[in-house]
C-alpha cells in the first residue's frame, strides 16, 4: 500500500526556536488514521540499535514483535543500514519499500547521515520508538493514527494529513483536527502562524488560512489594535 497523501504546508516564520530537531516530530491524533494495521496491509519497517550495550538484537525483536502481534514487515539492524544502505540507489530503493518507517530513540541522532536526503524529500522521516518500554504495539498504533509535524529553525514545514483514498468528510476532519493541533503545537499558537495551505503531492498550494499582519494603528487618539487570530472551527 502507498500513500497518497493530502499536505498542509505551515508556514511559522515568527519565532521557531532555533536548534528545532528536524527527526523528532510532535505527534497530532487524526480522527482517521492515514494507516490502519487493523483493515489495511502497511509496509512498516523497524531499525534497531543492536550495538552491544542496546541489549536488543534482531531475534529478540522479532519474538516481541510476533508475541505481541506487531504489524512490522522488516527489521533493519544499525550495523546493516551502515554496511548495506551507503550507496544512493540502495537508499533510495529502501524509502520507496515502505509506507512507513520507525526507528529506536537510541539511533535516531545516527539517521539523517545513514538514509540520505530522499528520506526527507518524501517525508518518509523514521518516527521515534522507545524500544526501552514494552508498549511497542502502542507506540506504533499511536503513531499510525497521527499527524507527523516536524518543526524546524525555517519558514515552512509539511504535514500529511490524509489520502485520496479517503471520502471528502474524512479528509476535512482531519485537516480540521491536524490545523488546530498543529496551532497548539507552535511557538505562540496561533500567533506564530503565518498560514496554512493545502496540497497534493504534486499541485499548486491551495491557501486555507492567512494571518492577518499585526496593525499599529491610532485613530482619533484610540488604543493601537493588533490582528486578531483564533483557533479555526469545523
Amino acid at each position: 500500500m502507498k500513500l497518497i497523501s493530502v499536505d498542509i504546508a505551515v508556514l511559522t516564520a515568527r519565532n521557531v526556536s532555533e536548534g528545532v530537531s528536524r527527526i523528532n516530530a510532535h505527534k497530532i491524533p487524526l480522527p482517521n488514521s492515514l494507516i490502519n494495521p487493523l483493515n489495511e496491509a502497511p509496509e512498516l519497517c523497524l531499525i534497531i540499535d543492536d550495538r552491544p550495550k542496546s541489549g536488543l538484537n534482531k531475534d529478540g525483536a522479532k519474538k516481541k514483535i510476533q508475541n505481541d502481534n506487531i504489524p512490522i514487515s522488516k527489521i533493519i539492524k544499525l550495523s546493516k543500514l551502515k554496511t548495506d544502505y551507503r550507496p544512493f540507489e540502495a537508499q533510495r530503493k529502501l524509502c520507496d519499500s515502505y509506507d512507513m518507517f520507525f526507528a529506536d530513540k537510541r539511533v535516531v541522532p545516527l539517521l539523517p547521515k545513514m538514509l540520505g536526503r530522499q528520506f526527507f524529500k518524501k517525508k518518509k522521516i523514521p518516527v521515534t520508538l522507545d524500544l526501552k518500554h514494552h508498549n511497542w504495539k502502542e507506540q506504533i498504533d499511536r503513531a499510525c493514527g497521527s499527524a507527523m509535524l516536524y518543526l524546524r529553525s525555517g519558514t515552512c514545514s509539511v504535514v500529511k494529513v490524509g489520502r485520496i483514498s479517503m471520502s471528502r468528510e474524512e479528509i476535512g476532519k482531519n485537516v480540521m483536527a491536524a490545523i488546530n493541533g498543529i496551532a497548539d503545537i507552535v511557538p505562540r499558537k496561533w500567533g506564530g502562524v503565518r498560514s496554512f495551505h493545502l496540497k497534493l503531492l504534486d499541485s499548486l498550494a491551495l491557501p486555507v488560512y492567512q494571518a492577518v499582519p499585526d496593525l499599529k494603528m491610532n485613530i482619533d487618539g484610540g488604543p493601537k489594535e493588533e490582528a486578531k487570530e483564533g483557533r479555526v472551527e469545523g
